[in-house]
């Protein structure tokens, strides 16, 4: 989402007459698309503006910050940038450089011109973002939560959930098709609740699936669509029968559990039992068998005990996740845990997130064995950041392949791939 907001962030900047550098000394703007979700996250983003604010005792610089910021860092930072807003604020941007007296060819109001302000909120969507990759898009059409888990700071960050509506949403996907763009995630805090906060006028998430799934059948291109992050309580039958149907919906299920405890889950105000995850989990292996499968976890949430932890262990075995995000819990001022005594030690947290990924190895090894000697779609994205001398590409499952001795003007296409060896997290394999 962040890169998402940083891609409408850019059109705003280069429509004032900015270009864009690579190298930080040389910029005379420069900012970050924060995230206060993680404490370590928020740290980077202080050692960035001291370094930044060091450089403006011998040359002109500006300074913003914007992206999910919680109210607390919200006021920290206004005292070491010299610009601060909210995605909602994008179109004041360029007036809010202006006032810090540097005026270059002021010409972004044009891009503003003629806006339907039907939600203050959302006015940014509007604003046609510069792409990062010629053939990876990400695609907003949701934005905030009402879930109001007790460990997260989402919904006092991005606010309360609204939908995009469906015809910009399929009108942006149909260009990116139209340009040539292979790989799409629909983006959401709280993604598969599309549509939720507007019934009877919008489309639900399945439907806008399916309107995606058709105008890629009609398009006759080769693409793959993706959707992140969705919430069990809202993961239903009709999704995973819509994916069934359609090439271009990518058989790849993120599906966030946080715990497979029932105490910890209550307490988490997940509002999803074990047994009820379960059943998507079923309804994903019945009608998406070659689906992957992946999953959030956090170790160490207030109070809890040993026996939680193995019912998580247990739930990953169970599963046999492609694989899982796991996360140490740590207190995020404004959400309803905070207040709450944060009772497990680092050194648990780390044995516990340890033992988990443990885990995680055993199970991915496994699924990846299982694709050895076999051939894959594959989509291939850069020089691997490993091994130079082969390029990295994922499978329609978004498993990481890397290719031996792949020419470089293959990146940005899709290729088939003979499997030629497993890692726990990863596939090695050849050009067919």
């Amino acid at each position: 989402m962040n890169q998402s907001d940083s891609e409408r962030i850019r059109s705003v900047i280069e429509g004032m007459g900015y270009e864009l550098t690579k190298i930080e000394e040389e910029a005379d703007l420069i900012g970050v698309v924060a995230c206060s979700v993680r404490q370590k996250s928020i740290d980077k983003v202080y050692s960035k503006i001291q370094k930044w604010n060091q450089w403006k005792n011998n040359r002109s610089l500006i300074t913003f910050v914007s992206g999910c910021i919680l109210p607390s860092d919200e006021a920290k930072f206004l005292k070491l940038f010299d610009l601060i807003f909210r995605m909602s604020e994008l179109p004041e941007l360029p007036t809010m450089i202006q006032q810090c007296g540097v005026i270059l060819e002021f010409s972004a109001h044009h891009l503003f011109d003629d806006l339907e302000r039907e939600d203050d909120r959302t006015d940014f969507w509007q604003v046609e973002p510069t792409y990062s990759s010629r053939f990876e898009a990400f695609v907003p059409i949701q934005n905030g939560c009402d879930k109001f888990c007790t460990y997260c700071a989402v919904p006092y960050t991005r606010g309360r959930e609204v939908s995009r509506s469906s015809a910009a949403v399929l009108e942006e996907v149909e260009t990116l098709v139209e340009n040539g763009v292979k790989s799409i995630t629909l983006l959401g805090q709280n993604v598969n609740s599309y549509g939720l906060d507007k019934k009877g006028e919008e489309l639900s998430f399945a439907e806008l699936f399916r309107a995606v799934g058709e105008l890629g059948k009609r398009s006759g291109k080769e693409f793959w669509v993706y959707f992140t992050s969705p919430h069990p309580r809202d993961m239903t039958r009709d999704v995973i029968e819509v994916i069934a149907q359609y090439d271009c919906l990518a058989k790849q299920i993120h599906l966030p559990v946080q715990s497979g405890d029932e105490e910890i889950l209550r307490r988490m105000n997940r509002n999803h039992s074990i047994d009820a995850y379960r059943k998507i989990v079923s309804d994903i292996r019945e009608l998406l068998p070659t689906a992957t499968l992946f999953t959030d976890i956090i170790v160490g949430f207030s109070g809890e005990t040993e026996a939680q932890v193995e019912a998580s262990a247990k739930l990953m075995e169970e599963v046999g996740f492609n694989m899982a995000y796991i996360a140490k819990y740590s207190p995020r001022v404004g959400a309803l845990s905070a207040s709450w005594e944060d009772d497990i030690s680092l050194e648990q947290k780390g044995e516990r997130l340890a033992k988990l990924t443990k885990i995680l190895k055993r199970t991915s090894l496994a699924c990846n064995e299982q694709m050895v000697g076999k051939t894959y779609r594959v989509l291939i994205e850069r020089v691997d950041k490993r091994m130079k001398e082969a390029l990295s590409a994922r499978t329609e499952g978004r498993i990481l392949v890397r290719i031996l001795h792949a020419p470089e003007e293959l990146i940005g296409t899709f290729q088939n791939v003979r499997i030629t060896s497993a890692a726990n997290l990863s596939l090695t394999g050849e050009l067919v």
